[in-house]
């Protein structure tokens, strides 16, 4: 069995889907998380200068959706065929320009921009989730092949990050999209890990 580390800010945000995905997949991890004042020592020492990283078996690589594709692929959560391995890759993705159209709002720091960035929020936010909601509500509960999967993980994972970013539960209305989230925290292994994982404490 190789040895895995995970180095990553002491957050959830984008590492958490990783960690959902080694707990669901019973691989055991070192999970790193170093101190913001440690980060410009730390940066020269990744493969890209950004976390999250992951170590196999002391060999290190970053990109989040690829190690999340890589660990899904372990936890066979990675689709029953090429088609819903597509299909799943294509959620994320769609996940992924979500999460980055409210990161353009949360980290903008020139007020008339935030304001500009803050308006397109609140119309991008609201057309991805009815539209991620209604793909749950047509596959059975689930992104894809009424099944659970990576992209599954990958939302609920990443939820309290957008969360924060938007100052609000962006699920709130959205029925389909709070039972996929009870459904995967309530995943055996990821319950453990919930409980037991170190609380996050964002940035203002």
């Amino acid at each position: 069995m190789p040895s895995y580390k995970l180095t990553y800010f002491p957050i959830t945000a984008l590492a958490e889907p990783i960690r959902f995905l080694f707990s669901y997949a019973g691989i055991e991890f070192v999970d790193e998380r170093f101190d913001r004042e440690d980060w410009p020592k730390l940066k020269p020492t990744m493969p890209f200068g950004k976390v999250p990283v992951i170590e196999v078996d002391g060999k290190k690589i970053d990109q989040s959706v690829a190690i999340c594709r890589y660990l899904a692929k372990q936890g066979g959560l990675a689709g029953k065929n090429d088609w819903e391995a597509l299909e799943i890759d294509s959620t994320v993705d769609t996940i992924h320009d979500l999460r980055q159209n409210i990161a353009k709002y949360h980290y903008e720091s020139n007020e008339q921009a935030k304001e500009t960035y803050r308006k397109a929020a609140n119309e991008i936010v609201p057309f991805y989730l009815e539209r991620l909601d209604a793909q749950v509500k047509k596959n059975g509960g689930y992104f894809v092949g009424g099944a659970l999967s990576w992209a599954d993980l990958t939302f609920v994972g990443l939820l309290d990050y957008l969360d924060h970013m938007m100052g609000e539960s962006i699920i709130k209305k959205y029925e389909n999209l709070k039972q996929l989230q009870k459904k995967v925290e309530e995943e055996p292994a990821i319950k453990s890990w919930i409980e037991k994982r170190p609380p996050t404490v964002y940035p203002n």
